[in-house]
């Protein structure tokens, strides 16, 4: 578990690594470099309640310091479904960092037994197929109000595959759970989210 204040200093090194891109300066934050546990983490940037950003690494591949620098970085500047953030633009950006469990494979005898595995507000989901995948964290299903069939489908429709492909023999489905910080006005408050 990750205390608020763990979660406070965590967002202030997103917001800080994005700062210093746009400067040309170096990432100095001491107080960040006890984070060495290898997490998976995402970050979400929010304009003004729209999403504007969100990279981030599933599985525990990088020292949490490391994955929130990339994660932030690459949420700014990289998402290919946005143009990249501009300087101006933070002041009206929130961040938001989720700290994740590892994925667990939830293992079935058929497919309607995911429905009765998956808790709406607790899990987020992964579909892997192929070369497919696809990701959601746990707090969209919350946004979006959904029952577990619903979230199997908006996973599915997130790795551009058919609502019922969590349907399929070859498709496997992983849940992971979230940890979940968040500014309440750019540069303001950090909280951390209710799981569910």
């Amino acid at each position: 578990m990750i205390s608020l204040d763990d979660g406070k200093i965590l967002i202030k090194l997103a917001r800080h690594s994005i700062d210093t891109y746009f400067s040309g300066s170096h990432i100095h934050m001491p107080e960040a470099d006890k984070f060495k546990e290898e997490l998976g983490v995402f970050v979400t940037l929010n304009e003004i309640d729209k999403l504007r950003g969100c990279i981030g690494f599933p599985e525990p591949v990088y020292p949490l310091k490391r994955a929130v620098i990339e994660a932030a970085r690459a949420a700014a500047f990289k998402d290919p479904r946005f143009p990249p953030v501009t300087e101006d633009e933070m002041e009206d950006i929130t961040i938001e960092i989720s700290v994740l469990t590892k994925p667990k494979l939830i293992e079935v005898e058929q497919p309607e037994d995911y429905l009765g595995k998956i808790e709406i507000g607790k899990h987020g989901l992964i579909i892997r197929t192929g070369w497919r995948s696809g990701l959601l964290l746990p707090q969209v299903f919350t946004d979006y109000d959904c029952t577990p069939k619903k979230a199997l489908e908006m996973t599915c429709q997130k790795a551009g595959l058919d609502d019922d492909y969590w349907k399929s023999e070859d498709a496997k489905i992983y849940s992971f759970s979230a940890q979940i910080f968040e500014e309440e006005e750019p540069e303001g408050k950090v909280v951390e989210r209710p799981s569910n």
